[in-house]
């Protein structure tokens, strides 16, 4: 399985060579290649890329809003996703539900509930092919089965909004916004997870130097036995 982190940037208006395009990630597999998220910098470029299907995480613009150009291929989302994006011109959509474990071109998909906003429901993937299962989920505060979706997975990608302090906020007796990097890598501990990527990345990482970002990030996994890691556009990994 190879991953290609196609864009690495968050919902911001900085910008750098490192971290130019929304959040994207694209899963490849025996000469099939799914795509997961498409923000508003894909509007346009999605052909260019050329998967042969793209999973949505939920309803944000960053992650949804390239495809109001429209899509060749087939797009999966859960149903509260569909229920708030423009869907005109995508010839081809297909409904998933939660914990139910699908196939797409020999990769296998579950999608877990993650909680990180009110309005636009999100899932992160568990994503299993040969050997190896890496789970993806660009916003998140906390999954709601964590143990489940961590499992035995090689790698954990995750959400780098913050490094040391969540972006978080209170919506009655509900929390929203972003677990930091370090809580993050806590999880991966506490999971037996060894090593972690980190994309969607807010302000703290893309404005700063990037060697220091990195050396952060890195410091703070090896306080907790995991490699961590920070993302940047046009990144591949193979496992």
């Amino acid at each position: 399985m190879k991953l290609t982190f196609l864009g690495t940037r968050g919902e911001i208006e900085a910008r750098t060579p490192l971290h130019r395009m929304h959040s994207s990630l694209l899963v490849s597999w025996r000469r099939k290649a799914v795509m997961i998220d498409c923000g508003a910098d894909w509007a346009g470029n999605v052909e260019r890329i050329g998967p042969d299907a793209i999973l949505l995480t939920h309803a944000h613009s960053d992650h949804v809003a390239g495809l109001k150009t429209g899509a060749f291929c087939p797009v999966y989302a859960a149903a509260e996703t569909w229920s708030r994006i423009c869907t005109a011109r995508i010839a081809s959509k297909v409904v998933i539900r939660s914990r139910c474990r699908f196939e797409l071109f020999g990769i296998g998909f579950e999608a877990f509930p993650v909680e990180h906003s009110i309005r636009a429901p999100a899932v992160g993937y568990r994503i299993t092919a040969g050997r190896h299962s890496v789970f993806y989920v660009p916003d998140l505060v906390q999954i709601r089965d964590r143990s489940e979706a961590l499992r035995a997975i090689s790698l954990y990608i995750g959400d780098g909004a913050s490094i040391t302090r969540g972006i978080l906020r209170r919506r009655g007796k509900t929390v929203i916004g972003h677990a930091s990097i370090r809580t993050q890598i806590q999880w991966c501990k506490e999971e037996g997870v060894r090593r972690a990527i980190f994309s969607h990345c807010g302000s703290e990482i893309v404005t700063s130097d990037p060697e220091e970002a990195a050396r952060k990030v890195r410091l703070l996994g090896s306080d907790f036995g995991v490699d961590a890691r920070i993302a940047y556009d046009g990144l591949s990994v193979t496992l």
